[in-house]
């Protein structure tokens, strides 16, 4: 099996994936799951690791008792502001360069239409971006290359990771164990995925119709 057909199949098959970490790891299994969430909001070069999926499975699991919910929450929030905390001064120190040469490691599109997200909407983007793939975790890189007040940032990043966390952790916690859900979950888990995804394909089509120029990073984002 590729790479590419694993990372399929554990998207699709997430809950059979965690449960057998949890057997596997007892404990353990909060600390890679806090890893995770870390890597997939702090690394600009992880955009392709499950975030909300991720986070419904294992309130999922929390509710059949394999974890205290209330700890997976806190943990896995700390997890995401700490991500995009890391992501934004990576952001802050590489500056406008990557802008400007062709970085072999980052996807040049992904950066530019996180960029025209901004300028539709602000520092908002820092929450709304949560809940957003790929564009969750490039927004942080891109605020701290157009300098953001740090202030400013910690204030949606801290909301948005907490709303994020809690909608999908709470969420698998109460609704992931009914019968409808838990007889498909590889649907559910589809369905998380293309809702999360919508507003970005929304979002290109509307810029292919009506192209616009990308604006160079501003010297601060507000």
């Amino acid at each position: 099996m590729d790479w590419i057909s694993f990372g399929i199949d554990l998207i699709l098959h997430l809950d059979r994936y965690l449960d057998l970490i949890i057997r596997s790891f007892g404990l353990w299994t909060y600390l890679i799951l806090f890893v995770v969430i870390f890597i997939e909001t702090g690394l600009v070069v992880t955009p392709f690791l499950p975030g909300d999926s991720l986070l419904f499975a294992a309130g999922a699991f929390a509710a059949k008792g394999s974890f205290n919910v209330s700890f997976l929450f806190f943990m896995l929030w700390l997890a995401a502001v700490l991500g995009d905390t890391v992501n934004y001064w990576i952001g802050h120190y590489v500056g406008p360069r990557v802008f400007r040469e062709n970085v072999r490691w980052l996807k040049r599109e992904y950066l530019e239409r996180t960029q025209a997200f901004y300028e539709k909407h602000g520092g908002k983007t820092i929450f709304l971006a949560r809940f957003i793939p790929i564009i969750r975790t490039f927004a942080p890189f891109v605020a701290g290359i157009g300098k953001m007040r740090y202030g400013y940032f910690i204030t949606y990043n801290v909301v948005g990771g907490l709303v994020w966390t809690a909608l999908f952790i709470f969420g698998g916690y109460f609704f992931g164990n009914l019968p409808v859900v838990k007889h498909n979950f590889s649907l559910i888990i589809i369905a998380i995925i293309v809702i999360s995804v919508m507003p970005a394909v929304v979002e290109a089509l509307r810029s292919r119709r009506a192209p616009a120029s990308v604006a160079p990073p501003k010297t601060s984002v507000d």
